[in-house]
């Protein structure tokens, strides 16, 4: 069966960046010594108030708590990037939903941030590109009239300048009656910002597959092995003919309020179809699950790569979207894997973030 290749398209390379560090200062000042052990002890009693009531704050901040624990995870389809594995993760914090439109609304009111999708990229990051498609956009769905291969999938991807996070189909969009609704066309680097600013981070790709199975033992799906129907939708995905027809049967033809369907076993809404969520991972085919070791708390590989894009680091994508089609992309299975650039921006692509801190009194 095809996958969907939603990383295909894209406008710019991503950009290294590095954290300075200042511990050579410290090293000058020979007076620390005699303040250090009291500074420690201290230091430590702020640190650990501090994550206590980050406990608090995340309750208070519309996140889940996510026990840890062990379990299978990976594909029960046999992908080969996905094999079955076994990870014991510890217990974190999850967004009950996907980020939305209103909530980054606040953080660009508060901070200013301009998006990947409302910059233009610079020559020097896509030399190739022609001067006259030089411009701030996004790539956009738009169904084609007849009948196309799957396998191009650019015959339904279309760069729509000035489409962005504000007007997700472009100049004359809006997010008029969608505050609730997941914020689009943010790139990784985009969630990024956006977690940082809410003292928060983006979930492993382990810890989003641990919390997105529920507690369910390798089941096919996020609430069980039963596969949705049109009379019975579990998640915002496509019916009908993909990519020319939406029969619309679960009553969406682009994304749903992030708490439309009902939550898993963690309480967490659309860990399945609505929009991919970016995590914080670097993609490699062989970068996910050793079935002959338990892994602990895995950070993902050092690198990137991409086989059908030798060229290009790309970072980890789960949850599929509303155009996910059984005929074409099982991405909203819990087990599957998508990958794009960090830059890449989407009418398909969201976040929600994860933080690590206490666990709620009594657990």
């Amino acid at each position: 069966m095809a996958r969907a290749r939603v990383d295909a398209p894209r406008r710019r390379p991503p950009i290294a960046r590095t954290s300075p560090r200042g511990d050579d200062d410290a090293m000058r000042l020979p007076w620390l010594a005699r303040v250090l052990p009291p500074v420690v002890l201290v230091a430590g009693a702020a640190l650990a108030f501090a994550v206590w009531r980050w406990g608090d704050a995340a309750r208070a901040d519309g996140m889940v708590w996510i026990p840890g624990g062990e379990a299978v995870l990976g594909s029960q389809n046999g992908d080969a990037d996905a094999p079955p594995h076994r990870v014991r993760v510890s217990g974190f914090w999850l967004d009950a939903t996907e980020v939305t439109n209103a909530q980054f609304a606040a953080f660009v009111a508060a901070t200013g941030h301009v998006t990947d999708a409302e910059t233009p990229p610079a020559k020097a990051d896509v030399p190739d590109l022609p001067d006259d498609q030089r411009g701030a956009g996004s790539l956009v769905f738009v169904p084609p009239p007849d009948a196309v291969d799957l396998r191009a999938f650019w015959s339904w991807w279309r760069f729509v300048p000035g489409a962005n996070w504000r007007q997700p189909d472009g100049p004359g969009s809006s997010l008029a009656g969608k505050d609730d609704h997941p914020v689009v066309h943010v790139s990784w680097r985009d969630a990024q910002a956006y977690a940082r600013w809410a003292g928060k981070r983006l979930p492993s790709e382990a810890e989003w597959e641990f919390a997105a199975r529920g507690g369910l033992a390798q089941a096919r799906y996020a609430w069980g092995d039963e596969a949705p129907t049109d009379a019975a939708p579990r998640a915002n995905i496509w019916q009908g003919e993909f990519p020319r027809r939406n029969t619309l049967a679960d009553g969406f033809a682009a994304t749903a309020p992030v708490r439309a369907f009902p939550p898993n076993g963690f309480g967490l809404h659309g860990m399945s179809g609505n929009v991919w969520e970016w995590c914080q991972d670097w993609y490699h085919p062989q970068g996910y699950g050793d079935a002959a070791a338990v892994a602990v708390d895995p950070q993902g590989p050092a690198t990137s790569f991409d086989p059908q894009e030798p060229g290009a680091h790309k970072r980890v994508m789960r949850g599929g979207a509303f155009l996910c089609s059984d005929v074409y992309c099982l991405g909203y299975q819990p087990g599957t894997r998508m990958k794009s650039t960090p830059d890449t921006s989407l009418c398909h692509t969201g976040f929600r973030c994860a933080r690590s801190a206490q666990p709620p009194a009594g657990r």
